[in-house]
């Protein structure tokens, strides 16, 4: 454990493995994090064009098991629990009664009456919470999992090129999971990650991390903190729970109707298929600016006026940063609905200066630039 004046800040198992990288470690939702290593533009540049590695060590786990399993989970999660495969992945929202988003997560069906829920590390005590309220008269067996896996992810155009020198058997493909043996050592691999390149997220007993690291580091992969983590995930115009998403937003105005199937029921889905139906009020949408400035997470949109009609009240800036493959200021923010069409021109206050912005499309960095 390490401080930060009175608060006593968790560790993960590659602590040491850090400091003897030069990590530059911050206090992260409770957890002593690298943020980064040689520093973020070449982090991030690594993960793009080579290979890097992540310490995502801090986000949680949980298992729900038994025959009530997938029923929980299906009544839970907005995706369709029930037609994913033994081996399969999928993205998926935990809503409240009232369509807002509690967090989102990754689910892998490890076997028929068997799944792993990947949650945010600082909404991991509330969805554990959550999922065992749900689970009327004990249908599934649900356990908090979060001190028995370590986890890394390894991404890059060359991510999977590494692993299979170090891998016993195949690799799963994209978002599937399968046991397998990487640098020696026992991991449930995934085929997912957060940054918009290829590459996997490896699940292992805590003490051989660090063994796992090393064989991963000495294979060519460059070690990436939360800087890269956040630029990457911005420019592939991923959510991240606090910023973009929120239990004040629901899933269709964050642009994340695919991953909802409100025909299971799941709590929340008459009020996420009413807002579907009608349209979302706001729109969560990628911007990039025109010239200097970076814009962060608060800065007002400034308002206009639609035809024929009142001014909108404007928008804010959910998620800012300098994008280091645009080499520009991107971001997230919503918008009202009319004004959320790649090409809007935007105005946004950045610290008392007007910033010009236009709406983008999704991703912000395509994967065939």
């Amino acid at each position: 454990m390490g401080e930060t004046g009175s608060q006593t800040l968790r560790r993960t198992p590659l602590y040491e493995q850090h400091l003897r990288a030069g990590a530059k470690l911050v206090d992260f939702a409770g957890w002593e994090l690298p943020v980064q290593y040689v520093g973020i533009r070449e982090e991030h540049l690594a993960v793009r064009h080579d290979v890097g590695i992540f310490d995502v060590s801090h986000m949680g786990q949980i298992e729900v098991s038994g025959d009530g399993a997938v029923a929980l989970c299906e009544r839970l999660l907005t995706a369709e629990v029930g037609s994913l495969g033994i081996g399969s992945a999928r993205y998926s929202l935990i809503c409240d009664e009232h369509g807002g988003v509690l967090d989102d997560v990754l689910i892998y069906r490890l076997s028929e009456t068997r799944l792993l829920l990947v949650t945010n590390c600082a909404n991991h005590a509330r969805d554990f919470a959550w999922v065992h309220a749900h689970n009327d008269g004990g249908v599934a067996v649900v356990s908090d999992h979060q001190d028995r896996y370590a986890m890394l992810a390894v991404q890059g155009p060359r991510a999977r090129a590494l692993l299979a020198g170090l891998t016993s058997g195949a690799l799963p493909a994209r978002m599937h999971c399968d046991r397998c043996e990487v640098g020696g050592v026992p991991v449930l691999a995934c085929g997912t990650g957060y940054t918009g390149e290829d590459g996997l997220e490896l699940l292992c007993e805590p003490q051989l991390a660090p063994k796992l690291w090393d064989a991963l580091v000495r294979a060519g992969a460059q070690p990436a903190g939360l800087g890269a983590r956040d630029t990457l995930r911005i420019e592939a115009c991923f959510p991240l729970y606090g910023n973009d998403l929120d239990e004040q937003h629901d899933p269709i105005s964050a642009g994340l109707g695919w991953a909802c199937a409100e025909r299971t029921g799941f709590i929340g889905a008459e009020r996420v298929a009413a807002v579907r139906a009608a349209g979302p009020a706001q729109l969560l949408v990628p911007f990039v600016l025109d010239g200097p400035g970076i814009a962060r997470a608060g800065n007002p949109v400034l308002p206009r006026v639609a035809e024929g009609g009142e001014p909108d009240g404007g928008g804010v800036v959910t998620s800012g940063t300098y994008s280091p493959s645009l080499e520009c200021g991107v971001g997230l923010a919503y918008l009202p609905a009319w004004r959320a069409t790649p090409g809007q021109q935007l105005q946004i206050d950045v610290r008392g200066t007007l910033r010009a912005a236009t709406v983008a499309s999704k991703p912000l960095y395509p994967k065939d630039r």
